[in-house]
């Protein structure tokens, strides 16, 4: 699986690359009917599958978003995106947050790329073809013939069989690496143009659990010890030189804390894939407020994940739209369940009576100005497991309940400071999130409040995003912080909540839950999606008894564009870089 992290409030982690999200095609539409889009293609045992081609998946979708206006003479635009955060990583290995995400998935590739309409993998990028042998577990990929590096380099099985080896490899530092050991057996080349992957079994999501793979160049990388690869200035970008990929963008150049510049890649090999724009910009800003200035004067063109204050101006704003869409993803608050550094959250009591504190209608009214719901379990309302009815408990605003729970726990205020405490600590710490967002802000100020009514004291403390990552990753002297999450098109979650994910993927909070490890492996090798979502259910149902995170409510997020900007298709399983392959996207020069 592959996450994204955005600053919008906290991570983005949609579980599907961006570099997942570039479909190679040179015109779409503005619409196209889910019901439309091509299944995932599962292993069945007993018999060779054939999942579609590249070059029918193009097809396929070409005819799917039948384009209503064209570029002609106008592809020497320049696409401008507003964004929050300064680049992280220009590693695909190494990337998490947005626009560092963006970044590499414009100038990387892989094998997959993921369906518009469902955010299924799909053949595409580097994947002329594949196939599954009757064994179930054996995948043959076939390596578009045509494909190059943008320094010209031919990319061959030794560059694929390179970046297997760095991605399995816990010394380059990936977050991303834990799924892939869990999913892949072993790897081999069978000729400059094959490579052959094999599962460690039959899995439904075995695709989806290796669509982090992302192909770099062996001739650039082979001399640098993996360890070493997160200081190199080709993950930091210092030397645009060494930001080497396939993509159909290369890197120019980032000017700290200003803005990052690609430049389209003119040789790049497969020209239904080549973008409309000239140059792709993104331009960095200290807040919201900020980024939304610059684009009512014009500045920039596109704005993900609009403040819900801001879509009414959007509006009534002549030049510029805005769309709202049900996303994949929620906001949460994450504890420190690891009892080496703090024992305040060991009780599953009294992480339930923090979401027992909290009246999440109002902030999903008051504060998101109704783009969102209240989540009862874990499961988005896109998500084939989205079931309220059969979430076991539903956590409304009762503070009485949270007092109750936390003094059942032994949580009481017995020296009258209006905090609570236990064996000589205090109920109190910094809670750590995302700068730059006037909504998080609002959020953060909410929580402390009603947190407070019930004897909890937090000392909120935004961070520059790279720094929030930092700190519940590396710093593992944290205690609780603020997030947002975003699934891929399985929605099964041992990403974050299971065990083996501690400091290799998601599961920042050391979690753990062996039933729940079970019911995800089971998940994985369900072929039955009647069975697989009943699963989901089921493993909602003890996070949400268990609370190691608390889910505040499911996204609905609001993008926003400029009518100088045409052929824009937001949602759930697109992204504004997405848009200028897939969709076809094109600016006014």
């Amino acid at each position: 699986m592959a996450r994204i992290r955005s600053t919008t409030v906290g991570r983005l982690a949609v579980l599907l690359l961006a570099v997942g999200l570039l479909l190679p095609l040179a015109a779409a539409a503005q619409e196209a009917s889910p019901e439309a889009s091509p299944a995932a293609s599962p292993a069945p045992i007993g018999e060779v599958v054939q999942p579609k081609t590249k070059a029918q998946i193009q097809e396929e979708l070409k005819a799917a978003f039948a384009a209503t206006d064209e570029p002609a003479q106008n592809t020497e635009g320049t696409f401008v995106v507003g964004t929050i955060g300064d680049l992280q990583s220009t590693n695909p290995f190494l990337a998490e947050s947005s626009p560092s995400l963006d970044i590499v998935g414009a100038v990387y590739e892989g094998f997959f790329v993921g369906d518009p309409r469902t955010g299924e993998p799909v053949c595409g990028g580097l994947c002329e073809s594949y196939e599954i042998a009757p064994d179930g577990v054996t995948y043959t990929f076939h390596i578009d013939k045509r494909a190059k590096f943008s320094d010209g380099v031919d990319v061959t099985s030794a560059d694929v069989i390179f970046s297997l080896d760095a991605l399995a490899d816990t010394a380059t530092q990936s977050v991303y690496t834990g799924s892939f050991n869990d999913t892949v057996a072993s790897w081999t080349a069978v000729d400059d143009d094959t490579v052959q992957v094999v599962a460690k079994e039959a899995r439904y999501t075995f695709i989806y659990d290796i669509q982090t793979l992302t192909i770099v160049p062996k001739h650039i990388w082979e001399s640098i010890p993996k360890d070493q690869w997160a200081t190199d200035p080709g993950s930091t970008g210092q030397d645009p030189s060494r930001v080497v990929g396939t993509g159909p963008f290369k890197f120019e150049a980032w000017t700290q804390g200003q803005e990052i510049r690609l430049v389209r890649n003119d040789d790049y090999y497969d020209p239904a894939g080549k973008p409309n724009v000239k140059e792709l910009i993104y331009r960095i800003f200290p807040d919201s407020e900020a980024q939304f200035n610059a684009f009512l004067n014009g500045e920039i063109d596109y704005i993900e994940r609009l403040e819900p204050e801001q879509f009414e101006t959007v509006n009534n704003t002549e030049g510029v739209k805005a769309e709202a869409y049900d996303d994949r993803g929620f906001t949460y608050y994450e504890f420190n369940l690891n009892t080496d550094v703090t024992t305040l959250f060991v009780d599953p009591k009294v992480r339930q009576a923090f979401l027992w504190a909290l009246d999440r209608e109002s902030i999903v009214n008051d504060i998101r100005l109704g783009f969102g719901e209240v989540a009862n379990g874990t499961q988005p309302k896109i998500s084939p497991g989205y079931a309220p009815e059969e979430i076991t408990t539903t956590y409304s605003y009762d503070p009485e309940r949270a007092k109750a729970l936390l003094a059942e726990a032994g949580w009481t205020d017995s020296n009258g400071d209006a905090t609570v405490d236990k064996d000589g600590q205090e109920m109190s710490f910094e809670f750590l999130y995302a700068a730059g967002s006037s909504t998080t802000d609002s959020i953060a100020a909410y929580l402390q409040d009603a947190w407070k009514a019930v004897g909890i004291g937090i000392q909120p403390k935004a961070l520059e995003f790279s720094a929030l990552i930092e700190g519940t990753t590396t710093n593992l002297d944290w205690r609780m912080a603020l997030y947002n999450f975003s699934w891929d098109a399985t929605f099964i979650q041992d990403a974050m909540f299971g065990t083996n994910q501690y400091q290799v993927g998601f599961n920042d909070m050391k979690y753990t839950n062996p039933q729940l490890d079970e019911i995800f492996a089971q998940t994985k090798r369900e072929f039955d999606p009647e069975k697989r979502r009943a699963l989901l259910i089921e493993a909602a149902n003890i996070v949400n008894e268990e609370q190691p995170i608390g889910i505040l409510y499911f996204t609905r997020s609001i993008d926003a564009w400029t009518t100088r900007a045409h052929n824009i298709h937001p949602g759930a399983w697109t992204s504004p870089l997405a848009t200028l392959s897939f969709v076809g996207t094109w600016v006014d020069a």
